[in-house]
């Protein structure tokens, strides 16, 4: 009976359909460090996802997995004892996964277990996870050029910010040897215009910055798309646009999140200029 019992608890089981809350109480907890993952959970119902997860020895969850978009995000709150999800071999040979997320510890973990299934990672990109609860530091609003006008967009702005959007998943989203896609581009663009918070920042009479909201999770925005052109880059436009983006979702009562290369040092410096904390690691792996 113990035996029986022990090997439940390294089980995967799917999620009921009907019965969402102890994956709700698990992700809410640990929110901080998953918002993507907590945002694509909200959505599960309409969208029709996956998720599994394996039961606590004390009843509720130890780990969570959840599938979105060809994605799988590892939710393991550092738990180390994971066995290899049994339904896995199943489920890859029926859906193709084309990246992992999480926190680096639980990505690798997970990258590991799917080794076995012959997925091997083509790509391994490291982020670090920020956050930022309380109004961003004074000298960040300071930043920038006097004439620099931060603004809402306007339906006149899309051809101007597609230029900076598709700048921006080529420098900072897309995989080494993807090819870019206009057309997709273009969605995601206009996706973020109906549905996300975006700010410009506009010199001159030209559009040369933006940064939009790419995640709402249960208490938390998570903040993406930030680019400034290279021409105007150096003169604190990115800092001050983010020090009022930010300071206006703050204003909502929700905290905010975002990871970022950890090779880009100079966005690093930019949000540590504003006020965000360093949490943890991150990792997206492609296949």
């Amino acid at each position: 009976m113990q035996r029986r019992s022990v090997n439940k608890l390294l089980r995967w089981h799917k999620v009921p359909a009907d019965d969402f809350h102890a994956a709700e109480v698990f992700l809410r907890k640990r929110e901080k460090y998953c918002v993507s993952a907590s945002a694509r959970f909200l959505k599960v119902k309409e969208t029709r996802d996956h998720v599994w997860y394996m039961p606590g020895a004390e009843g509720g969850i130890s780990a969570l997995l959840l599938h979105s978009r060809k994605t799988l995000f590892p939710v393991f709150d550092k738990n180390k004892n994971i066995p290899a999800p049994r339904f896995l071999n199943r489920f890859l040979g029926k859906v193709h996964i084309h990246a992992l997320q999480g926190l680096t510890e639980d990505a690798g973990l997970l990258e590991s277990l799917m080794e076995n299934q012959g997925y091997y990672a083509a790509e391994r990109i490291d982020y670090k996870l920020m956050s930022i609860d309380d109004e961003p530091k004074a000298e960040a609003f300071k930043a920038g050029p006097k004439a620099l006008v931060l603004r809402r967009p306007v339906a006149e702005d899309e051809e101007s910010l597609f230029v900076l959007q598709s700048a921006y998943e080529q420098e900072e989203v897309l995989p080494k040897n993807a090819v870019f896609n206009p057309a997709a581009c273009r969605l995601n663009l206009r996706h973020i215009l109906s549905s996300e918070h975006i700010l410009v920042a506009e010199l001159d009479n030209q559009v040369v910055g933006k940064i939009n909201t790419s995640a709402e999770s249960f208490s938390r925005y998570q903040v993406g798309g930030v680019y400034v052109r290279p021409g105007c880059r150096g003169q604190g436009i990115a800092a001050k646009m983010a020090a009022f983006f930010i300071r206006d979702l703050l204003a909502s009562g929700k905290g905010i999140s975002l990871f970022v290369k950890k090779r880009n040092s100079a966005a690093l410096k930019v949000y540590g200029r504003i006020g965000f904390a360093m949490l943890a690691d991150y990792r997206i792996t492609y296949f």
